[in-house]
């Protein structure tokens, strides 16, 4: 939702903080009222609340308090506090809703006369902001759009103190009063404009002779305008409609919505009800509420939600989950349903977003038998097959009643199927009409490719005459269409050229893209089998440019760019149609877009839509869904009926029920959710009564809005004669006791003309063929197409074969229709799903169970969780072996480097290539001598007799300078923790015997720290339970002992080149006295 009410307190904050100064705007003091205030506090705060006279009310949306007896005039804060004390927290129906008074505000008394108060009232739409202005103001003023004088300021204009004087104030007789009331209009709009609100009504304003009070105050804010107004509105709180508690659910919801470029609502109705519902999709979420309230459950309904625009696996985990703890919080004799329905999908993946939701089922298993609840799923779109394959699959162990169903049965027959009032099949099974594998593998042209082309090229350049001359009104989109695509949306655009190959279009439609986040390049799409390159350009004007035959922009930029982008694009005449796929788009931004295409004749589909489809010829972005949707669909070739819906998700099911009761889709245009769409309804109903080709029209309208009430208009003075079906969905919303804001910003009412009820009912008074319900629209739009047909008006065309196209690979690997052997394997990693694995441990396990540097050592090395002292054991390994100096070779190596000027990553992989078996690189080699010696038996003493006879070194034996007098304290401390927490040192004390052997010839011989780490390693892996002896062996074998040393050297390299980089150490030179310079003599 874009316009959102605030509280009378947060709006009475915002004129305080933000309304312009030069008024005679007196500031609004105020102090709000919930359960948790305490009034020693509130008056320490609000001293002026012990010295004047007060009003309170409660301040929770609530219309005409006055005239509900639910305000207090004049009292002191004594008065005030018992007043609230006797309303807190206590029911109070108001219409049909009933609801608990918890928040309440407290004024000062303004004392004034009747003569005083005035009305003033903005509020937005399409063109304008209205400004509505009454001389008398006050509880009764009775009905203000008769009375008051309305001044409509045009989108991208100012006001003027001498327009609103002239305009407004005709009947306010004092000149000085009209002045003051002029100058607060003005400012008060400019407020209005600049902090997005989207209404704002005082009343009353009282104007005495030298100041203006605002006393009674509503409004609305645009939402979206949260990334631009933040910094000026603050933390805004936007309450729940009265008779509706907010639920901390709700608000988690809303918290993931924030945070995903997908769409998550949840609105509860009846906390208790038996009806639950999780739909996809902002209009299928509509549809079926509606249903469900046709049949007679609106009582029981629990809520309303939906989720769209593809959520993650997580998202649909968290939505599902919240959703099924809510169910079984209460438990019901008769047992509860939930409906999981949805539309078909655009580029939604059924499966994995089903994923999400299994999850949370087998979560709640046992809650879900105990609570009796029953499913009832019906999907269509992206590899819906495999979706509810493992939806039936997991219903099978679920051990709860689970009926699944996919595009052959009707959207909303699960709701009369969950209620009890329509028989479920008996074979609950997936139709084999359609499936996500139904793409034709390539076999050659079909023979009747070339009359199917010229029959497309002739069906999609209309307008044409007799003699073949087009005429000056062009289509929309034909055959020739070319367009540019603003973002780097692969998927989108691959799927555009998917489309173009199977209408057989000679050429692709997409020519351009542009993304001024990378340089100029090319990239690599498919035109059937082929591979073929799409420029990418920085600039729109290089994209314009070199492509001037492109006159459609596909705009995928985020809502915070899209209004730039678009008006960027609107400089360039050869662009004839936007669409603006964003959802969110501020709403001045969009009526700023509008006026301006409007002024450059063009057109304008979105925002917040999928785009739209013309059969044989061009389709926007994601529109039809993948390729098996559009081959059952046949959107490959035109059909005889055009439909305007505001629902993207919903046109791929027109186009399903289109192509089952029809002879299929000529045109298809989804406007988009938003308040403002760019083109409306009859815009481009115009364009089908006036194509030749189309012979009936179909209208998906919702809940909001007065368009439909132009095609009324239309029918009824003939301009539309062409027979129209039409359907408002969102005819739930007056069943309900409160407010309840639907998936689209624009699909709520404000006034009961509004209702999808009132525009049913207009539109079947009107002449249009209206069904009873949705259940019914696919009925009617048969019988409508059958009169057509039997009157001779349409003549169905002989159906042809659709062409070859080949199926993607990534996705044909995602159905599970090929294998290909992997590049490579992996066993201790997994990045794919919604949380890193580090050998099967979840990263947030790994981070709150504190395993520690260890612990990850011992998952990413050796594929389990060793022992607690297991992992401190090798964090004080690399602790120790962290730096011995700047002397060794490794260090050395890498300060040469440093100084020389390389990067971090070249200076330490120069010190970590000096490791071997002269520097560091002893541990393994020291493993394998003391392994071998002690497991062939070898007394200490033999094995250095051994080791002096074949003429080599004992790895992990010696050290240059510390002794048996002056021992290293790495391996004393080493050494110690071992044998402590070890339970078995074999191996190091046989080294350890060795020790006493080879010091007693020379002091210098001792373990050094390789050594202690090599045995003490070998150690474990032979001792601490986990491995067995083939698996150590085989670790010793790979060089694991030495890569302890490598990673705890690599820290004390990286701090050298830090050390050398911050002394700003210049190039080295080794000094010429440090060089034996050794020349050959030569012999004269």
């Amino acid at each position: 939702m874009s316009a959102k009410a605030i509280r009378e307190a947060t709006g009475k904050d915002l004129i305080n903080r933000l309304l312009g100064n030069g008024t005679a705007a007196a500031q609004c003091r105020f102090a709000s009222v919930n359960p948790e205030t305490k009034f020693s506090h509130l008056i320490a705060e609000n001293p002026w609340l012990e010295t004047s006279k007060l009003v309170v009310k409660p301040d929770q949306l609530i219309k005409r308090r006055g005239k509900l007896g639910l305000i207090a005039v004049n009292k002191d804060i004594g008065e005030v506090e018992q007043w609230i004390a006797e309303r807190m927290n206590k029911d109070q129906k108001i219409g049909a809703a009933t609801g608990k008074l918890r928040n309440f505000i407290i004024e000062p008394f303004v004392a004034h006369t009747a003569e005083e108060e005035v009305y003033v009232c903005i509020y937005s739409h399409r063109h304008a902001d209205t400004i509505l202005f009454h001389h008398e103001g006050g509880v009764d003023i009775g009905d203000v759009d008769a009375k008051a004088l309305k001044f409509d300021v045009l989108v991208g204009t100012e006001c003027t103190e001498e327009q609103v004087t002239e305009k407004l104030l005709g009947c306010v007789s004092d000149e000085a009063k009209k002045a003051m009331i002029a100058k607060f209009v003005v400012t008060l709009y400019k407020m209005y404009v600049d902090m997005y609100f989207t209404y704002l009504e005082i009343n009353p304003l009282v104007v005495t002779a030298d100041k203006i009070y605002v006393l009674d105050l509503a409004a609305k804010l645009d939402a979206t305008a949260d990334f631009l107004c933040k910094p000026h509105w603050g933390e805004i709180d936007y309450p729940p409609p009265f008779g509706r508690d907010a639920y901390p659910e709700e608000a988690y919801i809303a918290d993931l919505d924030s945070k995903s470029g997908a769409s998550l609502k949840l609105t509860i109705l009846n906390k208790s009800g038996r009806v639950w519902t999780m739909v996809a999709g902002g209009g299928a979420s509509v549809i079926y509420s509606d249903t469900i309230c046709d049949l007679g459950a609106s009582g029981e309904l629990a809520n309303y939600g939906e989720y769209s625009g593809a959520p993650s696996e997580q998202q649909t985990y968290e939505y599902a989950k919240t959703i099924l703890s809510l169910m079984t919080q209460e438990k019901r004799p008769d047992g509860k349903v939930l409906i999981t329905g949805g539309g078909i999908a655009n580029f939604t993946n059924v499966a994995a977003t089903f994923r999400g939701i299994i999850t949370a089922l087998r979560e709640f298993q046992q809650r879900l038998i105990d609570h009796k609840i029953s499913i009832f799923v019906r999907r269509a779109g992206p590899n819906y097959q495999e979706g509810l394959r493992r939806m039936r699959e997991v219903g099978q162990t679920l051990g709860i009643p689970l009926y699944v169903f996919g595009p052959e049965t009707h959207m909303t027959a699960i709701c009369g199927m969950a209620l009890g009032k329509r028989s479920i099949p008996s074979e609950n099974c997936v139709s084999s009409e359609t499936t996500t594998a139904n793409f034709l593998l390539p076999n050659g042209e079909s023979t009747s490719s070339a009359n199917m082309a010229g029959d497309c090229q002739e069906s999609c350049l209309m307008q044409q005459g007799v003699d073949g001359v087009e005429k000056d009104e062009k289509p929309m989109f034909s055959i020739k269409t070319k367009a540019i695509v603003w973002g780097m949306q692969n998927r989108a655009v691959q799927s555009m050229l998917d489309f173009d190959f199977v209408c057989r279009r000679a050429d692709p439609s997409v020519v351009a893209v542009i993304y001024p986040f990378t340089g100029d390049h090319k990239q690599k799409f498919y035109w059937g089998h082929k591979e073929i390159l799409i420029p990418v350009y920085k600039k729109m004007n290089d994209a314009m440019t070199k492509h001037p035959d492109a006159d459609v922009l596909v705009n995928f930029a985020s809502l915070r760019s899209a209004y730039q982008s678009t008006v960027e694009t609107l400089e360039y005449p050869q662009i004839r149609t936007i669409a603006i796929i964003a959802e969110g788009i501020p709403e001045n931004f969009t009526r700023k877009m509008i006026k301006l295409a409007n002024e450059k004749n063009v057109n304008i589909i979105g925002p917040a839509t999928v785009g739209g489809v013309k059969p044989g010829c061009f389709k926007i972005g994601n529109t039809g869904g993948m390729m098996d949707n559009i081959l059952h669909s046949k959107l490959y070739r035109p059909g005889s009926v055009a439909y305007v819906s505001r629902s993207g998700g919903m046109s791929n099911e027109l186009n399903n029920i289109v192509s089952k009761a029809t002879d299929g889709v000529y045109e298809g245009v989804a406007i988009g959710g938003d308040r403002y769409p760019g083109t409306t309804f009859m815009d481009h109903i115009m364009r089908y009564q006036n194509d030749e080709k189309i012979k009936m029209i179909i209208l998906l309208g919702e809940v909001g809005g007065v368009e439909e009430y132009e095609v009324c208009e239309a029918i009824k003075n003939k301009t539309i004669t062409k027979p129209l079906v039409a359907w408002c969905i969102g005819t739930c919303a007056g069943m309900f006791t409160s407010e309840v804001q639907f998936g689209h910003a624009g699909s709520c009412a404000n006034t009961n003309k509004e209702t999808a009820t009132a525009k049913n009912e207009a539109l079947k008074q009107s002449g249009a063929y209206v069904p009873e319900s949705f259940d019914s629209l696919g009925d009617i739009i048969q019988n409508v197409y059958q009169s057509l047909v039997n009157k001779g008006i349409i003549v169905p065309a002989p159906e042809v074969p659709p062409p070859t196209v080949p199926m993607d690979y990534s996705w044909a690997r995602e159905l599970g229709l090929i294998r290909k052997p992997a590049s490579f394997m992996t066993s201790i990693c997994d990045e794919r799903g919604q949380e890193l694995l580090y050998a099967g441990m979840p990263i947030s396990d790994v981070l709150n169970k504190n395993v520690g540097l260890g612990g990850v050592i011992s998952l990413l090395w050796f594929q389990r969780c060793l022992p607690s002292y297991v992992c401190k054991f090798f964090e004080m390994c690399l602790m120790v072996t962290a730096d011995h100096g700047p002397a060794v070779s490794g260090a050395h190596n890498t300060i040469v480097c440093a100084r020389a000027g390389k990067d971090l990553v070249s200076s330490v992989v120069s010190g970590l290539l000096t490791i071997g078996d002269r520097f560091g690189g002893a541990l393994d080699g020291a493993a394998r001598q003391f392994s071998e010696a002690y497991d062939s038996g070898l007394h200490p003493a033999e094995f250095v007799n051994q080791m002096r006879n074949k003429g080599q070194l004992i790895m992990g034996i010696g050290h240059r300078v510390k002794s048996i007098n002056n021992p290293d304290q790495r391996v004393k401390i080493v050494k110690e923790f071992v044998m402590e927490f070890f339970p078995a040192t074999p191996l190091l004390h046989y080294a350890l015997e060795v020790e006493k052997i080879t010091t007693s010839k020379k002091p210098n011989l001792i373990l050094n720290v390789d050594g202690v780490i090599a045995c003490a390693f070998v150690d474990m892996l032979n001792n601490c339970g986990s491995f067995t002896r083939e698996e150590a062996q085989e670790y010793i074998s790979i060089g694991a002992i030495n890569s302890l040393f490598v990673l705890g050297r690599s820290v004390g390299f990286i701090g050298h080149y830090m050390d050398q980089k911050r002394l700003k150490q210049g190039l080295y030179r080794h000094p010429w006295d440090d060089i034996s310079y050794v020349m050959p003599e030569l012999n004269n």
